[in-house]
Parts: structure tokens; sequence; C-alpha cells
């Protein structure tokens, strides 16, 4: 009888493993994501980039994981989940801590053009909570390319 509790036990353990993993991204995915977002601004100009990486329902959203492109002045570009950000400057914006977050990825931007991973808290699209986020960007001209994962 244990045997079988315990043998429950881990299938409903799996289970609901398997359900977060298939609910939010890993850290991979949202490297890629950067990268396959950059390759697609380069190949077909920011105007087409910009639209796509904003739409929610285009190539650059997948779960809880979207993109989202700043100036290197703190003006939002592009952003997957949030279109009202889109034309404004957010260099102030601060999260539930008083985190400067985007003040901080324009400068990390711009003294690490290879690639960060920046740490903050930001509302997740998929369960409208706040939650610790970490969020890879990589320099491209003027510009920030980013995609965060929530933690």
């Amino acid at each position: 009888m244990t045997r079988h509790v315990l043998t429950a036990l881990t299938l409903v353990f799996a289970a609901v493993a398997g359900a977060h993993a298939s609910t939010s991204a890993s850290k991979d995915e949202a490297m890629a994501m950067v990268k396959k977002g950059i390759t697609f601004i380069k190949a077909h100009g920011t105007e087409k980039g910009y639209a796509e990486i904003s739409n929610k329902g285009g190539a650059f959203v997948d779960r809880d994981l979207y993109l989202v492109v700043y100036g290197l002045d703190g003006k939002c570009l592009a952003h997957g989940a949030n279109p009202k950000q889109i034309g404004k400057d957010l260099i102030e914006l601060t999260d539930v801590d008083g985190k400067y977050f985007v003040k901080e990825r324009v400068a990390l931007a711009k003294s690490k053009p290879a690639g960060f991973w920046q740490d903050y808290k930001f509302t997740n699209p998929v369960s409208k909570k706040v939650e610790p986020k970490t969020m890879y960007c990589e320099k491209l001209g003027d510009t920030a390319v980013c995609g965060g994962v929530y933690r």
C-alpha cells in the first residue's frame, strides 16, 4: 500500500512540475528569443521588427516570455506584453521595491553590449502577479533588445 501511495505522489509531483515547466519559459529560451529578435530586426528593419515584437500573437511572444526593445534613452520602442508602454519614456520606471530597472538596463546595455542579465520584479502576464524576473538583454545599435523569465 505504501509503495502505491509513493508512486502516486511521485506521479502527482511530476505532473505539477511538468505543468509549471510548460507555462514558464527558461533562461535558455529567453536568450534564444532575444537573439532571434535581433536577427529579425537586422533582416527586416526596425519598423517591421518592432511591429512583430509588439504583436501579442506574433513570433516573439511565448507563454510568459516576450521581447521588449528600449532606446538607450529609456524610451520603449516595442513591447510584446503591454502596447501601452510603446513610445513612452520609461527611464524613471521603478519596480515594487523602488528599483529603477529601466535606468539600470540602459546603463548595463551601454557598458555590456555583448549581453547581460538583470533582476527586478514585474507583473507576470500569465499569472497577473508581481514576481521576481530576470531579463536577458543585448545591445543593438542604440537600443537594448530584452526578454525575461519569471522565477
